[in-house]
């Protein structure tokens, strides 16, 4: 039962049993409204997920986004020097491939033909160590062959004679190693003179946009301009450097093997030089015999 009196205005008194409770009119003023809010809420609880749906399916319904270049797309479009370059590249690759069987000690001297070497010329067998030579391909094995022919081709020649042609046959393999290596330092010098080449006709290009009458698309042929020019430069640097550092591992690698060859020869002449001290104390009919 509520009851309202002059004396108890602003607020609702109830009776429960004997308890009398007093509710204050503001309180349940706020409940009310609370309770209007939290049905409002509700209410615009669908029309709030709707748009986040939406969105979710917004990006089916789009225009398909032109997929971002790779790093070939962008090389085959920075102009043609970087054809060249690439040609570069690839030619670079098969000389290390080249110089990695090639430029090697079993190449050049190898412990199995100096030992056979040494027996035959300490038995004076040197038509047998001619046989040999013509069988194996180290650069040693070239140069005891070009010796042996010139002494079995002039057995009255001396010694200083033989010296000259097994110092000249080694100059020459020397020489080979050496000029076969200077190819990488070659692609190392001339893939940054390309590249600075590719970066200055894509400057010349952006300039060449930017001065032209074409509104806002002259800034996408500036910016494309710039990327051909830093992707050429990038080019070059990136053939240009491994070029020199494996130009640098090959040289010293072929100066160690160019004294493993003078080592060599330098034995075998060594070797003759005791067979030739020998010799001159016999007769040349002796010595042609023997040769």
């Amino acid at each position: 039962m509520a009851i309202d009196s002059p004396s108890n205005l602003g607020r609702n008194v109830c009776l429960e049993g004997s308890a009398i409770v007093c509710i204050p009119r503001c309180s349940v003023y706020r409940y009310r409204t609370f309770s209007m809010k939290i049905l409002l809420s509700l209410l615009a609880l669908p029309a709030s997920v709707a748009p986040l749906l939406a969105q979710t399916a917004t990006p089916a319904l789009l225009p398909d986004i032109p997929r971002s270049k790779t790093i070939m797309d962008a090389i085959l479009a920075a102009g043609p020097v970087m054809y060249v370059l690439l040609a570069l590249s690839v030619f670079s690759v098969m000389l290390v491939i080249v110089y990695l069987m090639t430029i090697r000690r079993g190449a050049i001297v190898s412990s199995g033909y100096m030992a056979t070497a040494d027996a035959l010329l300490r038995k004076r067998d040197y038509l047998g160590l001619l046989a040999v030579s013509n069988r194996h391909g180290e650069a040693v094995a070239r140069v005891v062959q070009k010796i042996l022919d010139f002494t079995t081709k002039n057995p009255n020649a001396d010694f200083q004679q033989v010296r000259e042609i097994a110092e000249t046959e080694g100059g020459r393999v020397a020489a080979s190693l050496n000029n076969r290596v200077t190819y990488l330092a070659d692609i190392g010098m001339i893939a940054p003179l390309l590249g600075l080449l590719g970066t200055v006709l894509g400057i010349i290009r952006s300039f060449g946009a930017l001065g032209s009458d074409l509104g806002t698309a002259r800034y996408v042929l500036l910016s494309r301009g710039i990327s051909e020019a830093l992707v050429n430069t990038c080019g070059g640097l990136a053939i240009g450097i491994p070029a020199m550092i494996f130009y640098a591992f090959f040289r010293g690698k072929a100066q160690k093997l160019i004294s493993e060859l003078e080592s060599a020869s330098t034995h075998v002449l060594a070797l003759l030089s005791l067979q030739y001290d020998k010799r001159a104390e016999r007769s040349p009919v002796l010595i042609e015999d023997e040769l």
